[in-house]
């Protein structure tokens, strides 16, 4: 098997900014793990200045400026950072990602040419303070102010109590020199709303006048990025610091905008911003895929207990125990990168420079950003966690990068958006669609919709399901697609037949929802998870014929994973009798010893820089020893 065959199917649409970004990333040596929390900081402005100077950041931004609006290619560089200094991923996320990709997708021509340039080169360093104390993921209810002052045409910035201060803000603490800062928009007495606006929160070096700047000190990771508060009394800013993309106030105080509806106008100014919940589940995957090739390889050269039959120690990634940690694993990163690479692909078809803006697909990448976001950062941390273990003492030792990688991607589950409050974004929409399809149907198509629900409910109160002869398959791509989407679609009639006395008159619509709650993140997930199988078995398709072979049988493990997670509802729901159910779990053993000697290989695919795996756990190891009165085998 060539393993830059499978790199290249791995690295998928945007391969050759992969390339580059490897390259360019032997020039950044990590930091030293003992630096203090300053020279850390100080350190990562250096890499972030340097990495300005390399002009990857620039690519994603309009050639008007000096960039290549290749808005995939820099999302797809800032995930290979993920292999690198998770700090330095995350610095540079707040410079470009969100600080200029505001600036950017929320800002006209008079924020452009006097900005973008400055920001581009890593001239002028920002911020992007939307999160308050009080209000994280509730953005459309932030407190911070922006009153407009007709007589002097500025807007008056104020945190008017202490929930509205802007907290976590990356660059805050030390190196900002200004913010996007989110607000409420008010002019001659009336709300319309949050808007972004751009202030200067430091002047030569100096908190500006009336910007009150603290430092939320040390983190459990990500100490080289100086995350700050921000608190606003009285802060003056010119009438065209608003970011008028959408809307605009004229010099009397005048506000007009090309969306009428608040809500509506709420939600495609955030949708515009999805860029950065997007890079957050991208760096999420290469912080899996690095922890997974130290743990592979780790279990490759580790040896303990001897077999009984030569004397000889085995290698632990030999016992089933051991590949059960980890290839199934294995098998969703993959999964996950296809599935990233085709988020990817549609956010820069949507956000090219000069794509037409089209409201519905980009709200249906929100909901895909939404729940990959979720799903791809909760895998991060399951397997970073798994991989630490596996990797017994010498995985608890920051030398050998597991525990870092730990500490620094522990907050990407809460960041660019909590993951349970994504996930119910995500759910949201999806009753929304599923109810425009079914007040699309005909009278008679309503009525076999109702009869089949009804049906389904009989059948699994009686246990019918269970009675039919079948024949599962667990390796049919068929078989597998039907299960997983099956569920999907069963949860999400079911949130939806839960929810529709919500909208009676008088009903308690909170506590209806609230009590649905958990069927209805469940029901998410499973949409995500039909969403990820479809995005891998599609990306084998792409393929070289050469590696398909192989890429199926992860494929099989990654379906067969999640399904076999599932068991209980399919057994309780009659989709698989108990001997199917068994016969999943026979088929993820079979594909995990069948995968084992491929380990190696699938891990070497992701084309993770040498430099940047270097620590004492791959060392070279000792020879293979002989046991002379060999203990029973067992992983220790």
């Amino acid at each position: 098997m060539n393993v830059d065959l499978l790199q290249k199917s791995l690295d998928g649409r945007w391969a050759d900014v992969r390339t580059n970004v490897r390259e360019q990333m032997s020039r950044f040596s990590p930091a030293d793990p003992d630096l203090s929390r300053e020279d850390y900081r100080a350190r990562v402005l250096e890499l972030t200045h340097e990495l300005a100077r390399t002009g990857q950041p620039h690519t994603g931004f309009s050639p008007d400026h000096g960039g290549k609006g290749d808005v995939g290619g820099v999302v797809t560089a800032f995930q290979v950072l993920g292999y690198g200094d998770l700090s330095l991923l995350v610095k540079a996320g707040v410079q470009w990602g969100l600080f200029g990709g505001a600036v950017q997708v929320l800002g006209t021509s008079r924020h452009h040419d006097k900005y973008l340039r400055r920001i581009m080169d890593g001239e002028l360093l920002g911020c992007f303070a939307m999160t308050e104390t009080g209000h994280g993921s509730d953005v459309q209810h932030l407190r911070t102010t922006a009153t407009y002052d007709p007589a002097t045409q500025e807007f008056v910035i104020d945190t008017p109590e202490p929930g509205a201060r802007k907290d976590y803000i990356g660059n805050a603490a030390r190196d900002g020199e200004m913010a996007v800062v989110f607000a409420q928009l008010v002019t001659g007495g009336q709300t319309h709303g949050v808007h972004a606006f751009l202030v200067p929160i430091r002047v030569d070096g100096q908190p500006a006048p009336g910007v009150e700047i603290s430092d939320c000190g040390h983190k459990a990771g990500l100490n080289g990025v100086d995350n700050g508060r921000l608190v606003f009394s009285g802060v003056r800013v010119p009438r065209e610091a608003l970011l008028n993309r959408f809307a605009d106030v004229a010099e009397d105080g005048t506000y007009s905008s090309s969306i009428e509806n608040e809500g509506r106008r709420f939600f495609t100014m955030l949708g515009t911003l999805v860029r950065g919940r997007i890079s957050v589940a991208g760096g999420a995957g290469s912080a899996a895929q690095k922890a997974l090739t130290l743990a592979v390889r780790y279990g490759e050269r580790r040896r303990q207990f001897a077999d009984p039959g030569t004397g000889r120690e085995t290698a632990i990634l030999d016992y089933r125990a051991h590949q059960r940690k980890l290839l199934p694993l294995l098998a969703t990163s993959y999964a996950l990168a296809y599935a990233q690479d085709d988020l990817v692909a549609e956010m820069h078809r949507l956000q090219k420079p000069g794509a037409d803006h089209d409201e519905k697909a980009q709200r249906e990448l929100e909901s895909r950003a939404a729940g990959l976001k979720a799903i791809g950062t909760w895998h991060a941390t399951h397997t970073i966690q798994t991989c630490r273990e596996a990797c017994g003492g010498a995985g608890y030792l920051s030398e050998n990068h597991l525990p870092t990688l730990k500490a620094d991607t522990d907050v990407f589950t809460t960041f660019e958006g909590d993951n349970t409050v994504l996930l119910q974004l995500l759910a949201k929409n999806l009753l929304g669609d599923y109810g425009k399809s079914v007040a699309g149907l005909s009278t008679v198509g309503l009525a076999r919709f109702v009869g089949e629900q009804a049906l389904g409910d009989v059948t699994e109160r009686t246990g019918l399901n269970r009675l039919r002869v079948r024949r599962l398959d667990p390796r049919s791509r068929a078989a597998q697609r039907a299960l997983i989407a099956e569920r999907s679609e069963h949860l999400l009639g079911g949130v939806a037949r839960r929810l529709r006395p919500a909208l009676k008159k008088g009903a308690d619509q909170f506590g209806i929802f609230n009590a649905a709650q958990d069927h209805l993140l469940e029901a998410a997930r499973a949409h995500v998870d039909t969403l990820v199988f479809d995005a891998f078995a599609a990306g084998i398709k792409r393929s070289a014929p050469e590696v398909r072979p192989l890429l199926e049988k992860v494929l099989d493990l990654h379906a067969l994973s999640v399904i076999e997670r599932s068991r209980a509802w399919y057994l309780e729901h009659g989709r698989l009798n108990a001997g199917e159910s068994r016969a999943v779990t026979a088929a993820v053993n079979d594909l995990c010893a069948e995968l084992r000697p491929h380990a190696r290989l699938l891990v070497d695919a992701f084309g993770i820089p040498e430099p940047w795996l270097a620590c004492p756990l791959l060392e070279d190891p000792a020879a293979e020893t002989t046991v002379a009165n060999p203990a029973p085998a067992m992983v220790g």
